[in-house]
């Protein structure tokens, strides 16, 4: 080709762009698509887009639960090749995210293989496989049913829902956390059963308070547990959509071997892995942070879970130690809540009761498109099978003039026209089978169309009614948390950690083991009271929930202390990380589920009663089955814990107290039976041995309440009747207040006297107490109304205004 020359001009185009503004707009549209394609999840279904697409992707390749495990990467491949072309590893990343049980309150999906721990990275791809797990199909359902919007792909050749239908709200069961452009967002994982609790409630009651939904939402519930320190930056977060606080990892203090003690480490905090725990351990002991710790080892394995031993060296406080751990490593760490999800497509900062009416309106969006859906459906077929009816009743003459006419199309007219059909019907009869045309046929037609008229009514009348399509939401969310749900993880301490100096020598390793109280309340809550030497606990000014003392322990704040279980067990711990609470407003609401505080996995086992160790004082004990004991807790061995007395199968400790042998044991009978002696005439006896035979008991009688009483003079029985066969907290029964003096002694091992008369319909005591200065507390934890005291030994009581759940003494 011919070159120009030189002097020709050469056209060039060339536009002049201010510089600024190229940026500002290139900038806003990078920003844009990091807000809304990548970084913040939407409220409605908790997901991100590329999350979403994943879970789309194999609910379409049809990886259910029931079906086998594919490769990772062929997931990958297809979901990058028609939804989401970003990149492989951005899609595989989130991919393991979703099946990591360590990451999600919830797994949405089931993995195979090596999908890494909070210390090390998955696998790749090609060696790991995945299909949905079971709680995916409940984000997945009713797609086909035009629930949700579609969208265009990013070629425009398929199409993927703008949101799941989200059976259960995965943005707080889950959480999230992502980085966009200006902004953030990190989301604590909360409890699935708690969660729904409050979307059912805030369903019926829309003017519900933040307060309100905390009843049932008290705060995050982590996978990996823990303990929750403080909730007031929980309600901050609940309230505004913003709020931090402190979560510790769970420990215990156990002996390792003679003249050892170690710091046993059995939960941490949220994405905390052990490696990284040891790590900053050794860091801190050889930067002199540290002192006190000889050896630390990570004994964890699949069978026990997590567990961190941290050995103290001799001559050191564990539980000071523990508090430098604390303050030092990851064994306490922070967690700050930014709330921030999108809302019709806008960035928004959201409190807990936006969150869930967020997601409720997509629910009920989701069942009123599903039900419409449904209706035009079942509509569709009903007039196709009224068209077969018409029909069937007249075969012959259909098979006339389908034999008759020339072609398909006259067929169809002379079909509409001779049995009154549209178009729709006569095309469907001439595409139907003659086999279909029997009489069994006919029979099963009209089963159709009487269960589709059934059915359109019922649709019918969900539509046009908003509150039975709110009722239809609470229920599907009931049957996802029945399904689902799981009991919480994380412990909830209503008491921030306390603030400490900025330095502290191997000498100050001490905490100041000053005098304390230990209440336990009838209804398994517990708190901590710190004294001074000479102070006393003044009664309470008013009454609020759970104030009914079952057990009261004077004791220091690093003293290890026991706690006796209906299991026959005793459990060492100390006192040190239970709720304190002042001396001049003491309230047992403020204090820790004394069940979860000590990590007791069977429901069925309550603590009765707290001792001390250097106790000589005898323990009374009273099984169900009437066998009563008396022990020492100074001569019980040092172990974190041990059976303190043999029980035969089936039978619990129903009551545990301390008993000189100036006192009286008293056990009252399902039969409505009281006996009595003095606690002299049960001689102590070791851990090991069963007891001897307290009370006797015939039939079908147990014993249901067991207790010591030092003044007989000013004690009081309390009893309360019911029927066994009466379904709980459905009558409230009677109740009597009578004076223990009025109940003569016997003998060890006879059968008692009298202490309430049966109505008719009224079979045996539900409950009976007796010591001084009852306290009721209904199942709610609020107080109940006694009658009033003097009631006849052998009375039948007053009607019960509400269900009384549990009877202590009052506090002070």
């Amino acid at each position: 080709m011919p070159q120009p020359s030189s002097s020709e001009p050469v056209h060039e185009r060339i536009q002049d762009i201010d510089l600024s503004q190229e940026m500002q707009g290139s900038f806003l549209e990078y920003a844009y698509s990091v807000i809304y394609s990548r970084a913040l999840p939407d409220a409605r279904d908790g997901l991100k887009p590329v999350q979403r697409r994943i879970l789309y992707q194999m609910a379409e390749m049809g990886l259910r639960p029931d079906r086998g495990h594919v490769k990772s990467a062929r997931v990958v491949g297809e979901v990058m090749g028609k939804l989401h072309p970003h990149g492989d590893s951005a899609i595989y990343d989130a991919l393991v995210r979703l099946a990591q049980s360590f990451a999600l309150r919830v797994p949405l999906v089931d993995g195979h293989g090596n999908f890494g721990s909070l210390d090390d990275g998955p696998a790749a791809s090609r060696y790991t496989e995945a299909r949905l797990a079971a709680s995916a199909l409940a984000l997945t359902e009713n797609l086909d049913e035009d629930v949700v919007d579609f969208v265009p792909n990013y070629d425009g050749q398929f199409q993927q829902p703008a949101v799941l239908s989200a059976a259960f709200p995965n943005l707080l069961v889950n959480g999230a956390s992502g980085i966009a452009v200006g902004m953030a967002t990190n989301m604590a994982p909360h409890n699935l059963i708690e969660v729904i609790a409050a979307a059912t409630h805030l369903l019926d009651n829309p003017d519900a308070t933040t307060a309100d939904l905390m009843e049932f939402v008290p705060g995050p519930d982590f996978p990996s547990g823990g303990i929750l320190m403080g909730l007031d930056g929980v309600k901050d977060a609940y309230e505004t959509g913003r709020g931090a606080f402190k979560l510790r990892a769970k420990t215990s203090i156990e002996p390792l071997g003679p003249r050892r003690t170690g710091i046993v480490v059995t939960e941490l905090p949220y994405q905390v892995g052990p490696e990284r725990v040891i790590e900053k351990v050794k860091d801190a002991v050889n930067a002199k942070k540290l002192q006190g710790i000889s050896d630390i080892q990570d004994l964890t394995d699949r069978k026990n879970g997590l567990r961190l031993v941290i050995s103290v060296k001799t001559g050191f406080d564990a539980a000071a130690v523990l508090d430098q751990l604390f303050r030092y490593t990851p064994l306490e760490d922070s967690f700050s809540i930014n709330n921030v999800a999108l809302v019709e497509g806008q960035p928004r900062t959201l409190g807990l009761k936006e969150l869930l009416r967020v997601y409720l309106q997509h629910r009920i969006e989701v069942v009123t498109r599903r039900s419409r859906y449904r209706l035009a459906r079942r509509n569709e077929r009903l007039h196709l099978v009224r068209g077969l009816l018409l029909a069937i009743l007249d075969i012959d003459e259909v098979i006339q003039v389908i034999r008759s006419s020339n072609d398909s199309e006259a067929a169809r007219e002379r079909l509409k026209q001779v049995f009154d059909l549209d178009d729709i019907q006569a095309e469907y009869i001439l595409e139907l089978r003659l086999r279909r045309l029997t009489k069994f046929s006919l029979l099963e037609l009209e089963t159709e169309r009487d269960k589709l008229l059934a059915e359109i009514a019922e649709l019918e009348k969900l539509l046009a009614d908003p509150a039975l399509v709110r009722a239809q939401v609470a229920l599907e969310l009931d049957h996802v948390a029945e399904t689902f749900g799981t009991p919480r993880r994380t412990l909830l301490l209503n008491a921030a950690p306390p603030k400490q100096r900025t330095t502290k020598s191997a000498a100050e390793l001490q905490i100041a083991d000053a005098p304390t109280t230990v209440l336990l309340s009838t209804t398994g809550r517990a708190v901590r009271v710190d004294l001074e030497s000479d102070a006393e606990i003044p009664p309470p000014k008013r009454r609020s929930k759970h104030d009914a003392i079952q057990a009261r322990l004077d004791t220091t704040t690093r003293s290890e202390i026991g706690a006796v279980t209906s299991a026959g067990r005793v459990l060492r711990f100390t006192p040190l990380d239970i709720p304190a609470v002042p001396p001049t407003s003491v309230g047992l609401g403020a204090g820790v589920r004394i069940a979860d505080y000590l990590g007791l996995t069977d429901r069925t086992e309550r603590v009765l009663a707290l001792i001390r160790f250097d106790d000589e004082t005898p323990l009374a004990l009273g099984t169900r089955d009437g066998v009563v004991k008396r022990v020492v807790p100074a001569t019980l061995a040092v172990r974190p814990e041990l059976e303190i007395i043999g029980l035969k199968p089936k039978d619990r400790v129903v009551g545990a107290a301390t008993a000189p042998d100036e006192t009286e044991l008293v056990f009252v009978t399902s039969d409505a039976q009281l006996l009595h002696f003095a606690a002299s005439n049960v001689r102590p006896q070791g851990a090991a041995a069963g007891g001897m035979a307290g009370v006797k008991i015939g039939g079908s009688a147990e014993v249901v309440s067991f207790t010591v009483v030092s003044d007989a003079e000013s004690a009081e029985v309390v009893t309360v009747s019911g029927s066994e066969g009466m379904l709980a907290g459905a009558d409230a029964g009677r109740a009597k207040v009578s004076s223990f003096a009025d109940f003569p002694g016997k003998g060890r091992a006879t059968g008692g006297v009298r202490a309430h008369a049966f109505l008719k319909g009224e079979d045996r005591l539900s409950l009976a107490w007796v010591g001084v200065d009852p306290h009721a507390i209904g199942t709610d934890g609020a107080a109940r109304q006694l009658p009033e005291p003097g009631a006849k030994r052998d009375g039948s009581g007053q009607p019960l205004d509400a269900v009384i759940g549990s009877i202590g003494t009052v506090i002070g």
